[in-house]
């Protein structure tokens, strides 16, 4: 049995598809509410809270591998209580600021949860992506309204990956020999910028986006009014103000061990361009 947290949001219902066509069963999804839950067929939907490790009892019963996000909820108790159910080997989905950034708290607090993982005695796996393509809905708002993308670092380019390959890896590394005890960096195919992100979406959704650079301090004004002074520093450094070697740098994880080659940005806003239309 394999449990699937998340398996409502961008990567977790990407794998249960992935798991799904690959004949992988049996599968369970975790979501809150497994009435409302639109699963592929045969795979099973049960309710629990990752923010309530005793609300997952039944999720975890007979469960021999687990799919988990880093910061959905009380990792500790639920690497515990996934132990004790006697679960075996644990896909991890963290981030490349671990290493690329290892000072921001975001970044500490994915590699508390890695150290967390590696020392409770179950087998792991973790997955260390970069950006998201998906991180670009937050634009979906200002472009469907005004036609305009108002962000800094028009022109630094980060190899942002589409959420479906973060889930093709974690389908190979739960069903397949040779993952565990591995640490995977995920990436895109290619550096796109900010500005090159706005064209695709005005290309694949049919309608003139423009896009105006604006200052850090401007943009910081706007993310600090919704997430705080701290995490809104961090978010800039990541979109420009503070890249490196490793954050820039594109890997070839996806294709190696897939057998596809990562999906382009673009690739990405086909898919989902109803959300800017």
């Amino acid at each position: 049995m394999i449990l699937v947290t998340g398996a409502t949001g961008n990567i977790g219902s990407a794998l249960l598809r992935e798991l799904h066509l690959a004949g992988a069963a049996p599968v369970r999804g975790l979501t809150r509410d497994a009435a409302r839950a639109s699963f592929p067929e045969g795979v099973e939907a049960v309710e629990g809270d990752l923010a309530r490790a005793d609300s997952l009892k039944a999720a975890l019963a007979g469960a021999r591998s687990l799919f988990l996000l880093s910061g959905m909820g009380a990792e500790a108790e639920v690497l515990a209580a996934a132990r004790q159910a006697g679960v075996e080997h644990v896909v991890l989905v963290s981030s490349i600021t671990v290493q690329t950034h290892p000072h921001l708290p975001a970044a500490g607090q994915n590699l508390a949860v890695e150290r967390l993982l590696k020392d409770s005695g179950m087998a792991w796996t973790v997955l260390r992506p970069t950006q998201f393509a998906s991180n670009t809905l937050w634009w979906a708002p200002a472009i469907r309204e005004q036609g305009v993308v108002r962000a800094p670092y028009a022109d630094i380019g980060l190899p942002a990956i589409h959420p479906a390959d973060i889930a093709a890896v974690a389908r190979a590394a739960l069903t397949e020999p040779g993952h565990r005890g591995r640490t995977y960096v995920l990436t895109g195919p290619e550096p796109v910028t900010a500005r090159q992100q706005v064209a695709a979406i005005a290309a694949v959704s049919g309608r003139e986006v423009s896009f105006v650079e604006i200052s850090r301090e401007e943009a910081h004004r706007q993310l600090a009014s919704l997430m705080g002074d701290e995490t809104a520093a961090a978010v800039l450094d990541l979109m420009g103000g503070d890249v490196n070697d490793d954050l820039l740098t594109v890997h070839d994880t996806v294709s190696r061990l897939t057998g596809s080659a990562a999906r382009p940005f673009r690739q990405w806003a086909s898919d989902n361009a109803a959300a800017f239309r």
